[in-house]
């Protein structure tokens, strides 16, 4: 795919005010730890992560993606009527109906006339929405649109927790690490046609994508009966075969990617890749040849935020500096089904 009318206006994040460390997190899992003769300090060691950021209870999803969506649009020319489409693209949501971009987009304001509805595809909900909107943009449809996100972890590890103290098990622990790693945050990516006379606009010159669909079983995230009739959540991770299957899934779309954008990879100047953790950065960096020093991570102070997670990661190397004006980025997602989706920016 393609785009020669597409431009990034904008990113805007939230990030929680609660710090939890893994350090806090193996302290309340003493218990577990002690049937199951693990050490301390393991989560940040086979992770990378020291700390992620939680919501506080109760907090709503929506109120996170409004304050990312504002905080978008405020540092653009884009008003919230000119929006014309909006989609909220997390994991979590609010309810199964109705769509939770429905509340973000009464708390905008966006115009009666804009498109409202949620998009879902696991952590690669924000890139697949920025693409929905892109193609419209290219076709002419609209001007703008905003991609939005909130995810938040703190219900999910909180029942993991409870699940190993309750039942400690050596493969409930290895299934459930990945989930220990979860952060919270909100993002929201305004894209346009570049008609809004903003002096800061990336151009997002295409993207290539890929499906291994036969490995769908790997990660789930879900709702599970219980043995009194009720239900309850549940997340299970096969880390070791989504790392082994993720990778070569990544391999395949980076050389279409490459091939699609008409690069070589010495044309890549950035990439941000989505913040799993240290192990699958430091396999897919070395698999794909790309330098340490090309990389940007957010993953040791935010942990995994899903499908957050990129867009937050982008900018903050753009506030930071890591960005430069006409770098070509690479935005490396990856998100269980497995699906992979690699756009490319020029900063």
């Amino acid at each position: 795919m393609r785009y020669t009318k597409v431009f990034v206006e904008a990113i805007g994040y939230e990030l929680p005010p609660t710090v939890v460390t893994s350090a806090e997190l193996e302290s309340r899992l003493e218990p577990a730890y002690r049937a199951l003769h693990v050490q301390p300090g393991q989560l940040e060691a086979l992770t990378g992560i020291s700390e992620r950021r939680w919501w506080a209870p109760d907090t709503p999803l929506s109120e996170g993606a409004i304050a990312a969506a504002q905080s978008a649009l405020a540092s653009s020319s884009v008003q919230p009527g000119d929006i014309d489409v909006l989609i909220y693209a997390g994991v979590c949501r609010e309810s199964f109906e109705p769509a939770t971009a429905c509340r973000v987009a009464h708390g905008v304001g966006v115009s009666p006339a804009a498109a409202v509805y949620d998009l879902s595809n696991a952590c690669l909900g924000v890139l697949n929405g920025m693409l929905d909107i892109a193609n419209r943009i290219e076709l002419g449809q609209i001007r703008a649109g905003l991609v939005v996100s909130c995810e938040s972890a703190r219900e999910i590890v909180n029942i993991i927790i409870d699940r190993l103290i309750a039942s400690p098990d050596m493969e409930l622990y290895k299934m459930s690490l990945a989930t220990l790693t979860g952060g919270s945050g909100a993002a929201a990516v305004l894209l346009t046609d570049g008609s809004f006379g903003s002096a800061s606009t990336h151009r997002l010159r295409g993207g290539g994508t890929r499906a291994a669909p036969e490995h769908y079983g790997l990660c789930r995230w879900g709702m599970e009966e219980t043995s009194l009739a009720t239900y309850r959540q549940y997340m299970s991770t096969d880390s070791v075969a989504v790392l082994e299957h993720g990778v070569a899934l990544g391999v395949d779309t980076w050389k279409a990617f490459l091939d699609e954008m008409s690069w070589i990879q010495a044309d890549v100047d950035k990439t941000i890749c989505h913040q799993v953790g240290s192990a699958h950065q430091e396999v897919i960096l070395r698999t794909l040849q790309i330098p340490e020093d090309k990389d940007f991570t957010t993953f040791a102070y935010l942990g995994n935020m899903g499908t957050v997670s990129l867009p937050v990661t982008t900018a903050l190397a753009a506030e930071r500096d890591v960005l430069a004006s006409g770098n070509q980025v690479a935005l490396l997602g990856i998100g269980s089904g497995l699906n992979c989706l690699m756009l490319g920016l020029e900063w």
